[in-house]
């Protein structure tokens, strides 16, 4: 009997331990993190014109798995994407015709935007 009395309160003091000690949780990955960057790249298609060579697409974060899309070509106007991940790519979800399509499995990732009936596609800034 000495042996389980003497053991009580080191098992109370166990088991408030956790309650004390709660381990912290590291933050869950967020898309726009990985996504939010400068990219360089080209129109590829505009039903209203020709292509246009050296256009740069700017993506911020603006919450958590959303980033606003801008370009430096007036043919792009700026948009808002909430993202999501499907297999090794991030892409907009929700309403709206603009396509956001950063593909993560290529070396460097690429990324496709389509807005307004014109497509660029491009990748990562060198600069």
């Amino acid at each position: 009997m000495r042996l389980i009395f003497a053991a009580t309160p080191l098992l109370a003091f166990s088991l408030a331990m956790p309650a004390m000690a709660k381990p912290v949780k590291s933050p869950k990955p967020d898309l726009a993190d990985a996504a939010q960057g400068t990219y360089s790249g080209d129109v590829i298609s505009d039903s209203r014109g020709a292509g246009h060579q050296n256009v740069t697409i700017t993506v911020t974060k603006t919450g958590p798995n959303t980033v606003s899309v801008s370009s430096d070509y007036s043919r792009l106007p700026t948009f808002t994407a909430k993202l999501a991940k499907y297999m090794s790519t991030i892409q907009k979800t929700g309403s709206g015709t603009e396509v956001f399509l950063l593909d993560l499995s290529k070396s460097p990732k690429h990324l496709d935007v389509t807005d307004d009936q014109a497509s660029w596609s491009g990748a990562p800034s060198t600069q």
